[in-house]
């Protein structure tokens, strides 16, 4: 097989949760388990940080990598979903996991494999821990793919937990208050190993601290520690940060969630270096923080695509993040808004599009996944909202329509869900730089 029919292999006979949804769930940890004890345990060989949560875990991930490649460390990163190939998921010092490689993966490994029925992403961690232990990483960074509990990626015994914030999304399998979310992420806690929690509130801090105690693991709140002293949005579209104790910072990443994302980062990184013999200097943390999508290749984050008009995507997919973006859309500077959106189906769709502003153009669409909210459907809600629009049948003529009417001081959005971006960034869309 080559590339594109080993991934096509890949995708068709393994569950994808991110195109089936609930049936590509497998709860427990026992093909994970087969898995790892058939590769002889890879992760046991480099280091993790381990990063859980509802919202940031990507751009935390990423940023910390970055930051770590920077300083000299060979880093793994192993991230989900990908947005235009699957290589994006598993990188070494942001470069993605060869196509010959994952073809040379199935074909010597499918006998053995094909007998679990492992689902795609059990399957894709058995890969990215081999990878990176054949690569002799100092260090990877591992984002937990859905909860943390039963994720197939908490074998690991990283050197660092961190876990971004908790909100309302996969309650299906994870549970229907703040409270039992909580108990899902905090199963990413291990025995003597720190933690680092973003965001917390009356609901879920018990439980973290719990936990914590139960696993006698130290555990910081980064909400008790502010390092972010000032944050301001730069004309280039950045942020600038004024720090308690890493002085300035600019940060390549600008959406407003960002600056959560930042205060967290930057006390995981205090307790990497205090409880690790792991090095960040201050010269280096400017660096990854500055430079985090071109050492990581991380895309989707308000990723501005062309100036004039314009362009922002951002895979921003549930209400805990529709809090910060709707909020910096409506103050866009501009003569028109423009808003190509769309979603999947398990969702709070409504509650998400009753944050959009209602001065904007919509272009209503849907995401080439099963997974896809009807466009006809997401037309409905915003018609009941008072939300103005057409509806297009896919996100690439949904956009081509929104251009076509946009001048240069307009400005368009592209989101609601990762799968609408991922659909505009593999177009053959042309952006100009």
């Amino acid at each position: 097989m080559n590339y594109k029919e080993t991934t096509e292999y890949l995708f068709r006979s393994t569950p994808v949760f991110e195109h089936v949804g609930a049936s590509a769930y497998k709860e427990g940890l026992y093909n994970t388990l087969m898995l790892d004890e058939h590769f002889n345990h890879p992760h046991r060989n480099y280091k993790t940080i381990h990063v859980a949560g509802t919202n940031g875990k990507g751009s935390c991930s990423h940023t910390i990598a970055a930051v770590l490649q920077a300083q000299g460390y060979k880093v793994g990163l192993y991230t989900s979903p990908h947005l235009v190939d699957f290589r994006e998921r598993i990188r070494v010092n942001g470069k993605c996991v060869s196509e010959d490689y994952v073809i040379d993966f199935v074909e010597k490994e499918r006998s053995f494999f094909e007998p679990l029925h492992p689902s795609f992403f059990e399957l894709t961690t058995a890969m990215a821990f081999k990878y990176f232990a054949e690569q002799n990483v100092d260090i990877a960074v591992i984002e937990v793919g859905l909860g943390g509990r039963l994720d197939c990626t908490n074998i690991i015994t990283p050197v660092l937990s961190i876990i971004t914030n908790i909100s309302f999304d996969h309650t299906k399998f994870l549970g229907n208050t703040l409270a039992k979310i909580a108990g899902e992420k905090a199963g990413i806690i291990k025995e003597g190993v720190p933690v680092v929690i973003g965001e917390a509130n009356e609901e879920t801090r018990p439980v973290f601290e719990a936990k914590a105690k139960e696993m006698n693991a130290p555990i910081y709140f980064a909400e008790d520690n502010m390092e972010i002293e000032q944050a301001n949005n730069t004309p280039g579209g950045k942020l600038e940060y004024i720090t308690k104790d890493f002085g300035y910072l600019e940060g390549e990443l600008g959406g407003d969630y960002q600056k959560k994302n930042a205060n967290t980062i930057l006390n995981a990184i205090k307790v990497l270096k205090k409880t690790t013999t792991i090095k960040v200097t201050l010269k280096y943390l400017n660096i990854g923080f500055a430079d985090v999508c071109n050492l990581t290749g991380l895309m989707g984050r308000w990723q501005k695509l062309q100036n004039y008009p314009l362009v922002i995507c951002d895979t921003g997919h549930n209400v805990g993040g529709w809090q910060y973006l709707s909020k910096q859309i409506a103050r866009q500077e501009c003569v028109h808004k423009r808003i190509v959106f769309g979603m999947v189906d398990d969702k709070d769709i409504e509650t998400v599009m009753s944050m959009l502003p209602k001065d904007a153009a919509y272009f209503f669409t849907q995401p080439s996944t099963h997974r896809a909210f009807p466009k006809e459907k997401v037309a409905e809600i915003g018609k009941k909202l008072g939300l103005q629009g057409d509806v297009y049948p896919t996100v690439e003529s949904a956009y081509m329509a929104a251009r076509a009417v946009s001048r240069d001081m307009d400005f368009i959005f592209i989101g609601g869900s990762s799968y609408v971006v991922a659909d505009l960034l593999s177009s053959d869309i042309k952006f100009p730089s």
